[in-house]
Protein backbone atom coordinates (compact mmCIF):
# COMPACT_ATOMS: atom_id res chain seq x y z
CA UNK A 1 0.00 0.00 0.00
CA UNK A 2 1.33 3.41 -0.96
CA UNK A 3 0.88 6.15 1.59
CA UNK A 4 1.10 9.80 0.59
CA UNK A 5 3.69 11.14 2.99
CA UNK A 6 2.36 14.71 2.60
CA UNK A 7 -1.39 14.87 1.88
CA UNK A 8 -1.73 18.46 3.07
CA UNK A 9 -1.22 20.24 -0.31
CA UNK A 10 -4.04 18.21 -1.87
CA UNK A 11 -6.29 18.84 1.11
CA UNK A 12 -5.51 22.55 1.13
CA UNK A 13 -6.21 22.76 -2.62
CA UNK A 14 -9.57 21.07 -2.08
CA UNK A 15 -10.28 23.41 0.82
CA UNK A 16 -9.39 26.44 -1.32
CA UNK A 17 -11.70 25.26 -4.09
CA UNK A 18 -14.66 24.77 -1.76
CA UNK A 19 -14.09 28.20 -0.28
CA UNK A 20 -14.05 29.74 -3.76
CA UNK A 21 -17.30 27.93 -4.54
CA UNK A 22 -18.74 29.27 -1.30
CA UNK A 23 -17.69 32.85 -2.07
CA UNK A 24 -19.09 32.62 -5.62
CA UNK A 25 -22.43 31.35 -4.34
CA UNK A 26 -22.56 34.06 -1.66
CA UNK A 27 -21.81 36.76 -4.26
CA UNK A 28 -24.55 35.49 -6.55
CA UNK A 29 -27.04 35.39 -3.69
CA UNK A 30 -26.19 38.93 -2.52
CA UNK A 31 -26.02 40.56 -5.96
CA UNK A 32 -28.57 38.45 -7.80
CA UNK A 33 -26.11 38.21 -10.70
CA UNK A 34 -24.28 35.25 -12.20
CA UNK A 35 -21.87 37.39 -14.23
CA UNK A 36 -20.22 40.10 -12.15
CA UNK A 37 -16.94 40.27 -14.07
CA UNK A 38 -15.81 39.13 -17.54
CA UNK A 39 -14.00 36.06 -16.19
CA UNK A 40 -17.32 34.67 -14.87
CA UNK A 41 -18.53 34.09 -18.45
CA UNK A 42 -16.52 35.84 -21.20
CA UNK A 43 -19.11 35.22 -23.95
CA UNK A 44 -22.00 36.52 -21.85
CA UNK A 45 -19.91 39.46 -20.65
CA UNK A 46 -19.21 40.53 -24.25
CA UNK A 47 -22.92 40.55 -25.06
CA UNK A 48 -23.67 42.45 -21.85
CA UNK A 49 -21.19 45.18 -22.79
CA UNK A 50 -22.92 45.60 -26.15
CA UNK A 51 -26.31 45.72 -24.44
CA UNK A 52 -25.18 48.36 -21.98
CA UNK A 53 -23.75 50.51 -24.77
CA UNK A 54 -27.07 50.29 -26.63
CA UNK A 55 -28.97 51.07 -23.44
CA UNK A 56 -26.84 54.19 -22.95
CA UNK A 57 -27.57 55.37 -26.50
CA UNK A 58 -31.28 54.64 -26.09
CA UNK A 59 -31.39 56.63 -22.86
CA UNK A 60 -29.87 59.61 -24.69
CA UNK A 61 -32.38 59.26 -27.52
CA UNK A 62 -35.27 59.17 -25.04
CA UNK A 63 -33.93 62.26 -23.29
CA UNK A 64 -33.74 64.08 -26.64
CA UNK A 65 -37.27 62.98 -27.47
CA UNK A 66 -38.64 64.25 -24.17
CA UNK A 67 -37.20 67.68 -24.88
CA UNK A 68 -38.34 67.59 -28.52
CA UNK A 69 -41.90 66.70 -27.63
CA UNK A 70 -42.07 69.68 -25.29
CA UNK A 71 -40.60 71.88 -28.02
CA UNK A 72 -43.07 70.61 -30.62
CA UNK A 73 -46.04 71.10 -28.31
CA UNK A 74 -44.96 74.64 -27.47
CA UNK A 75 -44.44 75.54 -31.13
CA UNK A 76 -47.76 74.01 -32.18
CA UNK A 77 -49.60 75.83 -29.39
CA UNK A 78 -47.91 79.09 -30.39
CA UNK A 79 -48.94 78.74 -34.03
CA UNK A 80 -52.48 77.97 -32.92
CA UNK A 81 -52.48 81.23 -30.95
CA UNK A 82 -51.20 83.07 -34.03
CA UNK A 83 -54.00 81.58 -36.13
CA UNK A 84 -56.60 82.68 -33.57
CA UNK A 85 -55.13 86.19 -33.52
CA UNK A 86 -55.27 86.38 -37.31
CA UNK A 87 -58.85 85.14 -37.27
CA UNK A 88 -59.69 88.00 -34.92
CA UNK A 89 -57.91 90.42 -37.26
CA UNK A 90 -60.02 89.22 -40.20
CA UNK A 91 -63.17 89.71 -38.17
CA UNK A 92 -62.09 93.23 -37.24
CA UNK A 93 -61.22 93.97 -40.86
CA UNK A 94 -64.67 92.92 -42.01
CA UNK A 95 -66.24 95.11 -39.32
CA UNK A 96 -64.06 98.03 -40.29
CA UNK A 97 -65.01 97.71 -43.94
CA UNK A 98 -68.60 98.54 -42.97
CA UNK A 99 -69.14 102.01 -44.36
CA UNK A 100 -71.49 102.94 -41.54
CA UNK A 101 -68.74 102.97 -38.90
CA UNK A 102 -67.70 106.28 -37.46
CA UNK A 103 -64.12 107.51 -37.38
CA UNK A 104 -64.11 106.82 -33.65
CA UNK A 105 -65.17 103.21 -34.20
CA UNK A 106 -62.47 102.69 -36.82
CA UNK A 107 -59.90 104.24 -34.49
CA UNK A 108 -60.87 101.74 -31.79
CA UNK A 109 -60.54 98.86 -34.26
CA UNK A 110 -57.20 100.23 -35.42
CA UNK A 111 -55.98 100.21 -31.83
CA UNK A 112 -57.02 96.58 -31.41
CA UNK A 113 -55.32 95.62 -34.68
CA UNK A 114 -52.12 97.26 -33.52
CA UNK A 115 -52.39 95.27 -30.31
CA UNK A 116 -52.76 92.09 -32.37
CA UNK A 117 -49.67 93.07 -34.37
CA UNK A 118 -47.71 93.38 -31.12
CA UNK A 119 -49.12 90.04 -29.95
CA UNK A 120 -48.02 88.38 -33.18
CA UNK A 121 -44.51 89.77 -32.75
CA UNK A 122 -44.36 88.36 -29.22
CA UNK A 123 -45.66 84.95 -30.32
CA UNK A 124 -43.18 84.74 -33.19
CA UNK A 125 -40.38 85.23 -30.62
CA UNK A 126 -41.52 82.34 -28.43
CA UNK A 127 -38.68 80.47 -26.73
CA UNK A 128 -38.41 77.04 -25.15
CA UNK A 129 -35.76 76.18 -22.55
CA UNK A 130 -33.85 79.34 -23.45
CA UNK A 131 -33.88 78.77 -27.24
CA UNK A 132 -36.02 80.72 -29.72
CA UNK A 133 -38.20 78.31 -31.65
CA UNK A 134 -38.64 80.16 -34.93
CA UNK A 135 -35.18 81.57 -35.65
CA UNK A 136 -33.76 78.66 -37.65
CA UNK A 137 -30.42 77.73 -36.12
CA UNK A 138 -29.81 81.18 -34.60
CA UNK A 139 -31.58 80.26 -31.38
CA UNK A 140 -29.88 82.61 -28.91
CA UNK A 141 -31.50 85.88 -30.06
CA UNK A 142 -35.09 86.89 -30.93
CA UNK A 143 -35.73 86.27 -34.63
CA UNK A 144 -38.21 89.13 -35.16
CA UNK A 145 -37.49 92.76 -34.33
CA UNK A 146 -39.49 95.94 -34.86
CA UNK A 147 -37.92 97.99 -37.64
CA UNK A 148 -39.64 101.00 -39.22
CA UNK A 149 -37.21 100.94 -42.14
CA UNK A 150 -38.90 97.86 -43.64
CA UNK A 151 -42.38 97.93 -45.17
CA UNK A 152 -43.93 95.47 -42.74
CA UNK A 153 -42.43 97.19 -39.70
CA UNK A 154 -40.81 93.89 -38.58
CA UNK A 155 -37.33 92.59 -39.48
CA UNK A 156 -36.29 88.92 -39.45
CA UNK A 157 -32.87 88.27 -37.89
CA UNK A 158 -33.01 84.48 -37.98
CA UNK A 159 -31.93 82.20 -40.82
CA UNK A 160 -33.61 79.61 -43.03
CA UNK A 161 -31.84 76.56 -41.59
CA UNK A 162 -33.51 73.58 -39.95
CA UNK A 163 -32.16 71.79 -36.89
CA UNK A 164 -32.15 68.00 -36.88
CA UNK A 165 -31.87 65.77 -33.83
CA UNK A 166 -30.84 62.11 -33.70
CA UNK A 167 -33.50 60.00 -31.97
CA UNK A 168 -32.31 56.53 -32.97
CA UNK A 169 -29.53 54.64 -34.73
CA UNK A 170 -29.37 56.32 -38.13
CA UNK A 171 -32.66 58.11 -37.44
CA UNK A 172 -32.78 61.92 -37.38
CA UNK A 173 -35.81 64.18 -37.24
CA UNK A 174 -36.32 67.83 -38.19
CA UNK A 175 -36.78 69.81 -34.99
CA UNK A 176 -38.08 73.15 -36.22
CA UNK A 177 -39.46 75.35 -38.95
CA UNK A 178 -37.75 78.71 -39.43
CA UNK A 179 -39.81 81.86 -38.98
CA UNK A 180 -39.05 82.83 -42.56
CA UNK A 181 -41.07 79.82 -43.67
CA UNK A 182 -43.88 80.27 -41.17
CA UNK A 183 -44.57 83.95 -40.68
CA UNK A 184 -42.98 85.83 -43.59
CA UNK A 185 -43.06 83.32 -46.44
CA UNK A 186 -43.29 84.98 -49.87
CA UNK A 187 -46.91 85.92 -50.45
CA UNK A 188 -47.82 85.01 -46.87
CA UNK A 189 -46.08 87.70 -44.77
CA UNK A 190 -48.41 88.06 -41.80
CA UNK A 191 -46.69 91.20 -40.53
CA UNK A 192 -47.05 92.86 -43.91
CA UNK A 193 -50.68 91.80 -44.18
CA UNK A 194 -51.41 93.14 -40.69
CA UNK A 195 -49.67 96.45 -41.55
CA UNK A 196 -51.74 96.70 -44.73
CA UNK A 197 -54.95 96.05 -42.77
CA UNK A 198 -54.06 98.69 -40.17
CA UNK A 199 -53.34 101.22 -42.93
CA UNK A 200 -56.62 100.30 -44.66
CA UNK A 201 -58.45 100.94 -41.40
CA UNK A 202 -56.70 104.28 -40.94
CA UNK A 203 -57.37 105.41 -44.51
CA UNK A 204 -60.81 103.78 -44.77
CA UNK A 205 -59.87 102.21 -48.10
CA UNK A 206 -58.30 99.03 -49.53
CA UNK A 207 -60.06 96.68 -47.11
CA UNK A 208 -60.67 93.84 -49.56
CA UNK A 209 -57.03 93.32 -50.53
CA UNK A 210 -55.82 93.69 -46.94
CA UNK A 211 -58.36 91.21 -45.56
CA UNK A 212 -57.53 88.72 -48.32
CA UNK A 213 -53.84 89.03 -47.47
CA UNK A 214 -54.49 88.32 -43.77
CA UNK A 215 -56.60 85.30 -44.70
CA UNK A 216 -53.83 84.00 -46.93
CA UNK A 217 -51.37 84.23 -44.04
CA UNK A 218 -53.86 82.49 -41.77
CA UNK A 219 -54.40 79.63 -44.25
CA UNK A 220 -50.67 79.28 -44.80
CA UNK A 221 -49.99 78.94 -41.06
CA UNK A 222 -52.83 76.48 -40.62
CA UNK A 223 -51.20 74.28 -43.26
CA UNK A 224 -47.78 74.59 -41.68
CA UNK A 225 -49.09 73.14 -38.41
CA UNK A 226 -49.16 69.73 -40.12
CA UNK A 227 -45.38 69.58 -39.66
CA UNK A 228 -45.68 69.69 -35.88
CA UNK A 229 -48.51 67.18 -35.79
CA UNK A 230 -46.46 64.73 -37.85
CA UNK A 231 -43.33 65.43 -35.79
CA UNK A 232 -45.15 64.73 -32.51
CA UNK A 233 -46.51 61.47 -33.94
CA UNK A 234 -43.03 60.41 -35.07
CA UNK A 235 -41.59 61.28 -31.70
CA UNK A 236 -44.24 59.31 -29.82
CA UNK A 237 -43.79 56.31 -32.08
CA UNK A 238 -40.01 56.35 -31.55
CA UNK A 239 -40.48 56.76 -27.78
CA UNK A 240 -42.67 53.66 -27.76
CA UNK A 241 -40.10 51.74 -29.79
CA UNK A 242 -37.23 52.75 -27.50
CA UNK A 243 -39.30 51.86 -24.44
CA UNK A 244 -39.89 48.37 -25.84
CA UNK A 245 -36.19 48.03 -26.73
CA UNK A 246 -35.26 49.05 -23.19
CA UNK A 247 -37.47 46.32 -21.77
CA UNK A 248 -36.03 43.71 -24.14
CA UNK A 249 -32.45 44.67 -23.27
CA UNK A 250 -33.27 44.44 -19.58
CA UNK A 251 -34.75 40.97 -20.03
CA UNK A 252 -31.76 39.82 -22.07
CA UNK A 253 -29.35 41.11 -19.43
CA UNK A 254 -31.26 39.31 -16.71
CA UNK A 255 -31.25 36.12 -18.77
CA UNK A 256 -27.50 36.33 -19.40
CA UNK A 257 -26.28 37.67 -16.07
CA UNK A 258 -29.04 36.91 -13.60
CA UNK A 259 -28.26 34.28 -10.97
CA UNK A 260 -30.33 31.15 -10.37
CA UNK A 261 -31.00 31.87 -6.70
CA UNK A 262 -32.17 28.36 -5.86
CA UNK A 263 -29.13 26.77 -7.51
CA UNK A 264 -26.77 29.27 -5.87
CA UNK A 265 -28.27 28.52 -2.44
CA UNK A 266 -27.80 24.80 -3.06
CA UNK A 267 -24.17 25.31 -4.11
CA UNK A 268 -23.56 27.40 -1.01
CA UNK A 269 -24.83 24.63 1.25
CA UNK A 270 -22.75 22.02 -0.60
CA UNK A 271 -19.65 24.20 -0.40
CA UNK A 272 -20.15 24.79 3.31
CA UNK A 273 -20.59 21.06 3.91
CA UNK A 274 -17.49 20.28 1.85
CA UNK A 275 -15.49 22.88 3.75
CA UNK A 276 -16.56 21.47 7.10
CA UNK A 277 -15.80 17.91 5.98
CA UNK A 278 -12.37 18.92 4.68
CA UNK A 279 -11.52 20.75 7.88
CA UNK A 280 -12.62 17.76 9.93
CA UNK A 281 -10.51 15.43 7.78
CA UNK A 282 -7.56 17.76 8.10
CA UNK A 283 -7.89 17.66 11.88
CA UNK A 284 -7.94 13.87 11.98
CA UNK A 285 -5.00 13.47 9.58
CA UNK A 286 -2.81 15.77 11.65
CA UNK A 287 -3.17 13.31 14.58
CA UNK A 288 -2.33 10.12 12.59
CA UNK A 289 1.08 8.42 12.24
CA UNK A 290 2.39 5.73 9.90
CA UNK A 291 1.52 3.08 12.47
CA UNK A 292 -2.15 4.12 12.24
CA UNK A 293 -2.11 3.29 8.50
CA UNK A 294 -0.44 -0.10 9.15
CA UNK A 295 -3.10 -1.32 11.58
Amino acid sequence: MRVNPNPFPDILAALNQTRQDQETALLQLSSGRRVSQPSDDPAAAAVLIQNRDQSTFNARYLSSLDSLQGQFQTADSTINSVVLALQRAVTLGVEGANGTLSDQDRAAITGELQGIQDQLLSLSNTSFQGRYLFSGTVTATPPFVKDNTVASGVRYDGNNAINTVQIGDGYRIAANQPGSQLFIAPGHDMFQSMTDLIQAMQSNTGFSAAITSVRDSLDHLSGQRVFYGNAMNQGQSQSNYLGTAKLQLSRQENSLAGADIEAAASRLVNAQNSTNATLAALGRISQLSLFDYLK
